[in-house]
């Protein structure tokens, strides 16, 4: 509606205008305002999302060592909680991690408020990036021998966040979470947007390399210092 009143709105200034007006100021705003029509549409969020899904493999249903979770702030909690909830339901694993500095805690919490065993759901809430998400969960879960995981996450995210875990060593079962249906296309598309920048820059900052078993082993400096002295680990 907005945009049918936009270029309404253009068609009367282009009937009242100088010529020269409109070739520098109506054409160009109309042109861009095409432009972002288009960029804002349903078909070019589908092709968009499509190009940061179509290799994922589907859940297969299979059980794994854990369920990990991974926080992706306040809009995008509660949908975490009803999956996460759900899967558990299934019987699919043992434990359930949640990885995220601003939502483990306030996950963990509405888990266990909807029936979940408190002795069976833990987390950390130190890593403030997808690298640290995969950084922390190794050095928490992997000395407990779990390696093979039900990744959760929104779908935008899934495959730079299953790149990441599969490069510390996990073999990672991705169960996308799709984005809130009452967000608007615009709103949808800056979120996989920005996941395709996220993407060049893990790339070229060598975040998405395979990591060697002495580095999965041994957590960094900087992931141990925080383990012991940050208060990372959650338990309900």
């Amino acid at each position: 509606m907005e945009s049918l009143i936009f270029f309404a709105f253009l068609w009367l200034l282009w009937l009242i205008s100088p010529r020269l007006w409109k070739r520098r100021v109506i054409l160009p705003v109309a042109i861009i305002g095409l432009i972002l029509l288009f960029a804002t549409s349903p078909l070019m969020l589908a092709l968009a999302n499509q190009g940061l899904i179509f290799s994922l493999p589907q859940d297969s249903g299979e059980k794994v060592d854990a369920i990990v979770i991974l926080g992706r702030g306040e809009p995008l909690r509660d949908r975490r909680v009803e999956f996460g909830a759900e899967i558990w339901e299934q019987k699919r694993a043992p434990i359930l991690f949640v990885s995220g500095m601003l939502d483990a805690e306030e996950i963990l919490t509405l888990l266990a408020q909807k029936g979940l065993p408190k002795s069976k759901i833990s987390g950390e809430r130190c890593s403030q990036t997808t690298e640290e998400n995969a950084q922390f969960t190794t050095a928490l879960l992997y000395p407990k021998g779990i390696q093979k995981i039900l990744l959760l996450t929104d779908a935008p995210h899934m495959l730079r966040a299953q790149i990441l875990f599969q490069n510390y060593g996990f073999k990672v079962i991705p169960h996308v979470i799709p984005l809130p249906l009452q967000w608007s296309n615009l709103k949808q598309l800056r979120v996989v947007l920005r996941e395709y920048a996220a993407l060049l820059n893990y790339q070229w900052n060598g975040y998405l390399r395979p990591r060697t078993q002495e580095e999965i082993v041994n957590p960094s400096e900087k992931v141990s210092d925080r383990l012991k002295n940050w208060n990372c680990r959650l338990n309900i």
